[in-house]
């Protein structure tokens, strides 16, 4: 096999978007890029190195448009003996038909491709009959079976809840060049067995050489130009395009409910079947944009560790703290680095942390016996096992949760695992295959909070039930200093989402 066909970005540069403008002024880098990598990496024997490309992205981020724009490559560029038929299958008929005239526009503004193509009601054929560009809705999965093709496109397949469509258009195995590109939000159903999930979680093992992943949302991000970035940044890489930029997410984090804001401009998952925890009432809980509380001298903290081996699971300490009738996690963090890494250092920078909130102890299970209690003790710090377990944490924290009388910081990860908790049998812990180190960490935080036996520091060395006067040794009733509500107000920021 040789490649004979010019790159894709040699292709779109000779094409204009539907207002006039160069189509690849349109396209931003990290656009640019997936589209050569996707439609223009090849092996040693000259076939094309990816077979299937999983795109998502925040809404208003050009998904479907680099969809289309990709089929039209693989219709009219690409050199293929057993034909150029291409397929793209659309959420439901409206998207249906939202994608196939966008094409069709793209043939009208472009006479290069009215040269190359005919329009037709319901497909774009090719002149010479090597092939054409067909878009349908996904509900006819029986229809659908049977079909080969070049390409094969799936556009939102958030609601997939099985594999039918895809085993119905699973690609021919005698063809080398076939390409399978999904794009799409993420999941309504964060479980094992759905479609975007096993996906998701393929393309972040990385295991499978043949797949492209491209993912942008607020916790997961797969450009390492965004991933430094705010959620809503990491989420929405075509943010810069927009006429109002940062103002249309916020104006949409107003005026949506949570739960879809989280998904459609967080681009992240829906909670599974089975959710332990009410969805609504963990967003309420979130305070926006405050991702940590700085510590203060009058709050009386204390802190929950869950830690890990290294090899599957984050390490996460939590700290929180009582206030007026309610209960206020200030921070949830996890090692430096992703998996593996050493627990080691974990553990040192842990403790770091707990000495800037004033702690000198710290909760958590009985993982590993006494492993962690001894590495806590060599950096000077008390590790307490916890009389609860993690499920009876869970269960503890859900009627707080329920009535209020909680508030989280802003951490995507945190809420995505407080969402997608579910019930297994007579205990609460995370879907096979997911994670629950943030929200074990922040639940065992806030559960022990109210009732727990002040162990902060003071300048002087003494703790805060050591200060002289009364048989308590307290003189009076310390300030209560607000937590995440006065963080708002004194940033302007609004009220809870």
């Amino acid at each position: 096999m040789k490649i004979t066909a010019p790159s894709p970005i040699d292709f779109y540069g000779r094409l204009c978007w539907l207002d006039g403008r160069p189509l690849l002024d349109t396209m931003e880098t990290y656009r640019r890029e997936l589209m050569t990598r996707a439609l223009y990496t090849f092996r040693p024997d000259a076939a094309p190195l990816y077979n299937l490309v999983l795109s998502g992205r925040g809404k208003k981020n050009w998904k479907s448009t680099d969809l289309v724009l990709a089929a039209f490559y693989r219709l009219v560029i690409w050199e293929s003996r057993a034909g150029n038929d291409c397929f793209v299958l659309a959420n439901d008929e409206g998207q249906a038909g939202d994608d196939l005239a966008l094409a069709k526009k793209l043939v009208a503004a472009n006479p290069e491709l009215g040269a190359e193509l005919v329009v037709l009601g319901r497909e774009i054929r090719r002149k010479d009959r090597a092939g054409s560009l067909q878009v349908l809705p996904a509900g006819d999965v029986k229809g659908s079976h049977g079909k080969t093709a070049l390409f094969i496109g799936f556009d939102e397949i958030h609601g997939y809840k099985s594999w039918d469509i895809f085993e119905a258009l699973a690609p021919d195995p005698t063809r080398l060049d076939t390409l399978t590109w999904v794009t799409s939000y993420d999941t309504i159903w964060n479980s094992p067995g759905v479609p975007l999930f096993d996906m998701k979680r393929t393309g972040q093992a990385g295991d499978d050489p043949r797949m492209l992943f491209s993912w942008y949302s607020g916790d997961l991000c797969t450009d390492a130009a965004f991933v430094d970035l705010a959620p809503e940044q990491r989420a929405n890489p075509s943010m810069a395009s927009w006429p109002e930029g940062a103002a249309y997410i916020e104006q949409q984090r107003r005026r949506l409910p949570s739960h879809k804001f989280r998904r459609l401009h967080l681009n992240l998952p829906g909670a599974p079947d089975g959710a332990f925890f009410d969805g609504d009432m963990v967003q309420r809980a979130v305070v926006s944009g405050v991702r940590r509380l700085a510590p203060r001298s009058d709050r009386h903290y204390v802190a929950f560790v869950d830690m890990s081996g290294g090899s599957s699971d984050d390490a996460c300490l939590a700290v929180a703290h009582a206030e007026e009738g309610r209960t206020v996690l200030d921070l949830v963090v996890s090692q430096d680095g992703g998996i593996p890494f050493d627990p080691r250092l974990a553990v040192r920078k842990f403790a770091r942390t707990l000495d800037e909130y004033g702690l000198n102890r710290v909760t958590g299970d009985a993982y590993a016996g006494d492993t962690f209690r001894h590495a806590f003790r060599d950096e000077g710090v008390h590790y307490q096992v916890a009389k609860l377990s993690k499920s009876e944490i869970y269960e503890e924290l859900e009627p707080k949760l329920n009535a209020g009388e909680v508030e989280l910081v802003d951490v995507p990860k945190l809420t995505e695992q407080l969402l997608t908790l579910v019930v297994r049998g007579t205990r609460v812990d995370h879907a096979p295959g997911g994670h629950d180190d943030y929200a074990n960490a922040a639940a065992g935080a806030i559960v022990h909070a109210p009732a727990a036996r002040p162990s902060r520091r003071r300048p002087d060395g003494t703790r805060p039930d050591e200060w002289a006067g009364g048989p308590s040794g307290r003189v009076g009733r310390p300030q209560v200093v607000m937590g995440h509500q006065a963080a708002r107000r004194r940033s302007g920021m609004g009220a809870r989402r």
